[in-house]
């Protein structure tokens, strides 16, 4: 298959720029993977699709404030003003050793390794200390940098502080606004693990988890639904557009990922006893496809590691017997699974069909699309 097979159209004014204004009101469209029909229904309507004993997985990573704004060493700037001259966006995407973290810097031409970035308070005077340095150490390619900080143990309490969530680039802010109180509360899962000391986090919410809310969890646990918990860290992936042109080309980044041993046994019995198992997003997806292929048929065993497992349709699925999804890019990785999922009844065109005609219905009906919009469920 190619790339351009998972085009569609889709409306600049459909892209959500902001969360529902009460979080769990979004709409749901649900799709029926053997017949390909669909139905307009609302989250809300989500524990009337999940009998008794079904297992429902969710991503508790947490998104970091990700998004930081550097100087360069010795270059002296206006801080103040709105998009000073010199100030460099850094976007930490994975952490690959202690200190050290991929990121994502713009503008990048003239960050080469051996630069060093100095990390103040927006507000702060130049000739403030900096709070954070770091060392450029390598480059790759579309501004892709490795950057090494200077060790200090309120690492995350100062990113914390001078860290901006980091919102998809088709989400707009303005250059002095990176982001708002309301996006630091609605861009993050209510069930989200706090991160601790030596711990790391996402650098993008698994967006299919922000519709979820206390009281909705509590009904699915009180008809019976039990809930279990996946960590997979987003990284770079996410934010990298898809350059090649056929599906077989495609690579993805590894990110890490954690399989407790209470999720482990849960999978386990719910395979054996033939129960449907739901993941809440892509992400949570790729995890558990993932620890299926590695186990090859054997029980599931709790452990942390690193996945770049790229779903695509005429993927066999081991684990995952229904999906609740948000609505993805053309021509997207994500879209791409979600394809992939709905094959898994049908043949593989038949699938991305089904999927495309439903997103097509989708844009008619003006649901909203990606990470603050509206959401899927296959089932």
């Amino acid at each position: 298959m190619r790339v351009s097979d998972f085009h569609f159209d889709l409306p600049e004014e459909l892209i959500a720029q902001t969360p529902p204004a009460i979080r769990g009101t979004s709409r749901m469209l649900v799709l029926d993977r053997k017949t390909g029909a669909y139905s307009d229904e609302y989250f809300a309507d989500l524990p009337s699709h999940l009998q008794a004993g079904a297992l429902l997985i969710l991503n508790d990573s947490r998104v970091l404030p990700a998004r930081l704004f550097a100087t360069r060493a010795g270059l002296h700037t206006q801080h103040n003003s709105p998009d000073p001259t010199g100030r460099i966006e850094v976007l930490l995407t994975q952490q690959i050793a202690p200190n050290e973290w991929a990121t994502l810097v713009r503008p990048s031409r003239k960050i080469q390794p051996g630069e060093r970035l100095l990390f103040r308070e927006e507000s702060a005077p130049p000739d403030t200390s900096p709070l954070l340095e770091a060392e450029v150490l390598s480059a790759g390619e579309f501004g892709e940098r490795t950057l090494r900080f200077n060790p200090t143990p309120e690492f995350y309490e100062i990113l914390n502080r001078i860290g901006h969530m980091p919102l998809p680039p088709y989400i707009h802010r303005p250059k002095d606004l990176p982001d708002t109180l309301e996006d630091k509360a609605r861009y993050q899962t209510v069930y989200s693990k706090k991160i601790a000391a030596n711990q790391t986090g996402s650098a993008a919410a698994p967006t299919a988890g922000l519709h979820f809310t206390p009281e909705i969890l509590a009904q699915l646990r009180g008809k019976g639904v039990q809930i279990e918990y996946v960590t997979l860290h987003v990284g770079l992936g996410t934010f990298q557009p898809v350059r090649a042109e056929h599906l077989a080309d495609i690579r993805l980044h590894a990110e890490h990922y954690t399989l407790p041993a209470a999720t482990a046994e849960a999978i386990n019995q719910a395979l054996a006893q033939n129960r449907r198992i739901i993941a809440a997003g892509t992400t949570t997806t790729r995890t558990l496809e993932h620890c299926a292929r590695i186990a090859d048929g054997k029980p599931l065993e709790p452990h942390s590691s690193e996945t770049s497992i790229f779903l695509s349709p005429g993927h066999t699925f081991r684990i995952v017997s229904g999906l609740l999804t948000n609505f993805h890019l053309p021509q997207s990785t994500l879209l791409m699974l979600v394809a992939a999922f709905a094959s898994h009844e049908v043949h593989p065109e038949k699938g991305r069909e089904a999927v495309l005609r439903a997103y097509v219905h989708a844009v008619q009906q003006e649901y909203r699309f990606f990470s603050y919009g509206d959401c899927m469920l296959l089932l």
